[in-house]
């Protein structure tokens, strides 16, 4: 019978204890199965779970060690970078002992990396204030303590184990762990010595005259206005303007000129005091700036001045200043007043000097070109004497005669600014040596336009090179349009030029001589002047040939 039909008659009440047995049997077989496939199922289960977990713990010990491996990679790069770097370079612990110095660090410090570490940060940084010279602040400890870095500084000296001092500039900053606690210091550090010295030379240049090394006026409003207080009271200026100096640039040239202001600097900060304030105010003026100094006392600075610049003298022309002083003695006095009234001062002293010392420079200037080459003055005191020969025989009255007499003398004053070798040269000028040579007469005009003595003469030597024809220089003046005292000057000077020996050709005969002028009247010389000359100097034996010497 199947199974199913004991199941029917189990139903249908039929065989019922044949039936229980198996009935019995067959919930047991279930049963059982049930068990083994749960209890299975559940031994799945734990190995999975057991897997799961392996595999969770082998993948977080690999991370670990391949962030163990990164960290060990990025601290010795690290550690690496601080080494090499071109900086010096210390890091501590948080107890602010060295871990680590580099070998700049090394070098600037005097500690090698093994007697350093574990050291105390003061101890191998030892620094000290620039201006003070007092020890300055532990810096790692000030870090550790507020956690902020320190930004740039550069006021401060190194002193190295060995004494050495050396000026730094620094930044540090704090080593934080992951929760932001100061667990260390990195300090960056380099020699300023270089960027100070560039620093102190911009400075310098900024505040100092280059010429002279006084101060420049920039510095001296600046001190003005930082010591124009009642404290200083009461302060005295000195305005002073040098005399002379456009002379002496237009006779020996700009560079003697320089010479001149930095002789008579020289002469000013010799003779004032430390505290005092001495500047180059404009080209040739100066200005002194006295703080609790009375009147009489920047009087005394002054007579002191000048009689140190008494014995300076540039190409023998003494160095020469005007000068002007005033105090201010009450604090509502106007210390730019108090200026006005120092420079007022010294103008009516400059106007009283000046014609004196500028006839003392023309003196001074004709004298060093007759000692340098003692042709020029034979040449001058003959064309000197050949002008008063014409004068008198055009009937000049005597004081146009000694006019003329003066033109001849100082005709050629403006050679004094041409160079020696041009002057001496035994052979042909050479076109840059002729154009040099012809700007005699412009610089000799520069040299006695000053002089109201001079002034006339002036422009007499400005145009004694000028010719009859309008080809002659400096300005290409014709006929007429030139002064008559010039074209007496131009016949005296070419009449010596003919009757003096030169190295490259002999003295003209009296017949060629003859020749040349009657050639050349008319041309380079008046012709009505020329005649004059011939039929009542020359004619007569008054004129007189030049020396073996050429003019």
């Amino acid at each position: 019978m199947a199974i199913t039909d004991h199941v029917a008659l189990y139903f249908s009440g039929e065989t019922y204890l044949i039936n229980y047995g198996l009935i019995i049997f067959i919930g047991l077989f279930f049963s059982v199965t049930c068990l083994n496939v749960w209890l299975r199922y559940k031994s799945h289960r734990k190995l999975q779970k057991s897997e799961e977990k392996y595999r969770l713990l082998v993948t977080e010990l690999s991370e670990r060690k391949r962030l163990e491996k990164q960290v060990f990679k990025e601290k010795e790069r690290f550690k690496t970078t601080l080494v090499s770097a071109g900086d010096g370079v210390i890091s501590t612990d948080q107890y602010g002992n060295v871990e680590l110095l580099n070998k700049v660090a090394e070098q600037l410090t005097g500690w090698t990396q093994e007697e350093a570490f574990g050291k105390k940060f003061d101890e191998v940084f030892n620094v000290i204030n620039e201006f003070t010279r007092e020890k300055d602040e532990n810096l790692v400890e000030t870090i550790l303590e507020s956690g902020n870095p320190f930004l740039l500084a550069n006021y401060r000296i190194l002193i190295a184990k060995d004494g050495m001092e050396t000026p730094i500039e620094e930044n540090a900053a704090p080593i934080k762990d992951i929760e932001g606690n100061s667990n260390g210091v990195v300090l960056v550090f380099r020699d300023y010595t270089e960027t100070k010295e560039s620093i102190n030379r911009i400075e310098y240049l900024s505040y100092r005259d280059q010429l002279t090394g006084l101060y420049n006026r920039r510095f001296y409003e600046e001190e003005l206005t930082r010591l124009n207080t009642v404290r200083n009271l009461p302060i005295s200026i000195i305005v002073g303007d040098v005399n002379g100096l456009k002379l002496v640039n237009d006779a020996f040239g700009h560079e003697k000129g320089d010479e001149f202001l930095v002789k008579a600097a020289s002469a000013i900060r010799k003779a004032c005091r430390t505290e005092d304030i001495v500047a180059r105010w404009g080209g040739d003026e100066f200005v002194i700036l006295l703080p609790k100094t009375k009147t009489e006392e920047a009087g005394i600075i002054v007579r002191r001045i000048r009689e140190l610049y008494s014995k300076e003298h540039v190409n023998a022309v003494r160095v020469s200043i005007a000068f002007g002083w005033e105090t201010k003695r009450k604090p509502e006095e106007d210390i730019l007043e108090v200026l006005k009234s120092a420079e007022d001062y010294m103008y009516k002293h400059k106007i009283i000097e000046n014609e004196g010392q500028r006839d003392k420079t023309i003196t001074a200037i004709i004298n060093t070109l007759h000692e340098n080459n003692p042709r020029e003055e034979r040449h001058s005191q003959r064309v000197s004497e050949l002008c008063r020969q014409i004068g008198q025989a055009i009937g000049f009255s005597e004081n146009e005669v000694n006019q003329l007499k003066v033109a001849g003398l100082f005709h050629d004053i403006g050679k004094i600014a041409i160079e020696e070798s041009i002057l001496n040269k035994p052979g042909k000028l050479t076109e840059r040596e002729r154009v040099e040579i012809e700007r005699h007469p412009d610089i000799g005009f520069r040299i006695l336009t000053p002089s109201h003595d001079m002034s006339q003469i002036a422009d007499y030597i400005l145009a004694h090179h000028e010719r009859w024809d309008g080809t002659g220089y400096p300005k290409g003046l014709k006929a007429e349009a030139i002064p008559m005292v010039a074209r007496i000057l131009a016949l005296a000077d070419g009449y010596d030029a003919m009757t003096s020996e030169r190295p490259y050709r002999k003295a003209l005969s009296e017949k060629e001589v003859l020749v040349e002028l009657q050639e050349n009247a008319g041309t380079q010389f008046d012709p009505e002047i020329t005649s004059i000359f011939i039929e009542k100097v020359l004619s007569v034996g008054i004129a007189f040939a030049g020396d073996s010497s050429w003019g």
